[in-house]
């Protein structure tokens, strides 16, 4: 009982914060692209690269076509999302180490550094979003009313993602090559999660280890809400929204457990 009042309490107190976090995500946006000519264009333009790449890879040399929908709507849908993840994660490993001074002057529930990178990447994600429209427009994709689950779609990223940037960012502070591990197991993920092919490519006995995956669920119901006219897969999704949430409470106390050291060691 005494650690769910204190779990309240400590929720209470983030709020009351609210405004050094939105100050911490605004600085981090506008000092991204302060002296590039380009600015805030390099959100779209890089997930953009990246599509026409990967689309002529896959599409031209693979043939890879699923959901009845050309292989570049399948690929964005699936890539937008990760980014969001990945960059979050790389930008979150570093949150702490790297804003040593507040830590060491300054009392605020430290979460707070870690929260403010991943809104600055959410930011990034929704305009980034726009790369969808054009593609939409000229491919003539159009959305259903079952398009309405892409919220709640979001919200179970956004938990899973916020839990792992927890996690991370304090192994990080006591762990430095935490950074560069990070850097590997992305990759890796990237490659065991369906962004660029389909789940359905493989035989349906493996299938099952895709389940394992948050963000191979996620992504599978993001596709299944824009492209069909059916909802997604509630049991997977029901899964990974339990799982999720668990993740970010065990990710949160270890990181409440670990702040009063953090001074010791940015």
């Amino acid at each position: 009982m005494d650690k769910v009042k204190k779990l309240f309490a400590n929720i209470k107190l983030f709020f009351s914060y609210r405004e050094l976090l939105f100050n911490l995500a605004y600085r981090e946006i506008s000092q991204r692209y302060k002296q590039s000519i380009l600015g805030y264009a390099w959100v779209v333009l890089n997930p953009l690269f990246q599509i026409v790449v990967l689309s002529f890879v896959f599409s031209t040399v693979f043939r890879v076509s699923f959901y009845s929908v050309p292989y570049i709507i399948f690929l964005v849908v699936g890539l937008l999302p990760w980014n969001f993840f990945a960059l979050s994660l790389s930008s979150s490993v570093n949150s702490l180490t790297s804003n040593s001074s507040l830590i060491t002057k300054i009392y605020f529930p430290r979460e707070i550094l870690v929260y403010g990178t991943i809104i600055a990447k959410m930011v990034d994600f929704f305009y980034s979003c726009l790369v969808l429209v054009p593609f939409f427009i000229y491919y003539k994709t159009a959305l259903t009313p079952q398009v309405i689950w892409v919220i709640p779609i979001f919200i179970i990223q956004l938990i899973f993602t916020a839990g792992f940037s927890l996690l991370i960012s304090t192994l990080n502070l006591f762990y430095r090559d935490i950074q560069y591990l990070l850097t590997l197991i992305v990759s890796l993920w990237f490659y065991l999660t369906p962004v660029i092919y389909p789940v359905e490519q493989f035989p349906e006995k493996y299938r099952f280890i895709f389940s394992l995956n948050p963000m191979s669920v996620i992504i599978n119901a993001y596709r299944q809400v824009i492209f069909t006219d059916s909802p997604p897969n509630l049991n997977s999704l029901k899964i990974a929204a339990l799982s999720s949430l668990i993740f970010f409470l065990v990710a949160f106390l270890i990181f409440k457990k670990l702040e009063g050291k953090f001074a010791d060691y940015v």
